[in-house]
């Protein structure tokens, strides 16, 4: 596995923007601040095959915005978007409908975009995990290979909530 490590040094826009919270954060410890960042890579580490050493790569941040109070809640709610996106999950029931796990369901706090959105990406996952084991798995016949294309076509079909529609080949 490769380490992240963030540089000491920021830039300077980055420095300016933490200068108003070094304070407050000095006078009143285990305080913390949202914040959006910006980092670039600047040197990776690469050991030598057999060496008990990992990778690395060393970062810089390079753009920092802190949210005023009244600006937070807006972040915070960015954050736990990301989040549920990066994190969804779900499985197929018996109908090969999807059916998003209790954590992703509790991350979407009942929000009807967020519950949508995370039942997109967990379905987009499914699927592509089904491809996947397609291209890597044993050799198919062509009788074989349509079959499995005609089932990921109705599982994506499914993921969007759409029939299936065999009497036109638009793709509208």
């Amino acid at each position: 596995m490769t380490n992240l490590k963030f540089d000491a040094k920021v830039s300077a826009s980055a420095q300016e923007a933490l200068e108003p919270h070094v304070r407050p954060m000095y006078s009143s410890l285990g305080s913390s601040r949202m914040a959006i960042i910006e980092f670039r890579s600047l040197e990776r580490t690469e050991p030598a095959p057999g060496t008990e050493k990992e990778a690395s790569v060393r970062v810089r941040i390079v753009g920092l915005e802190l949210p005023n109070p009244e600006q937070e809640g807006a972040v915070r709610e960015a954050q736990r978007f990301l989040h549920l996106q990066r994190t969804a999950r779900g499985t197929l029931d018996d109908d090969g409908q999807l059916e998003l796990d209790e954590s992703t369901l509790r991350l979407t706090g009942g929000q009807l975009a967020w519950l949508e959105s995370a039942r997109l990406r967990a379905g987009l996952g499914y699927w592509a995990r089904y491809a996947e084991r397609l291209v890597h798995g044993p050799d198919l016949t062509v009788t074989e290979v349509r079959h499995e294309m005609q089932a990921l076509a109705e599982g994506l079909s499914a993921v969007l909530n759409t029939a299936t529609d065999h009497s036109s080949d638009d793709d509208t």
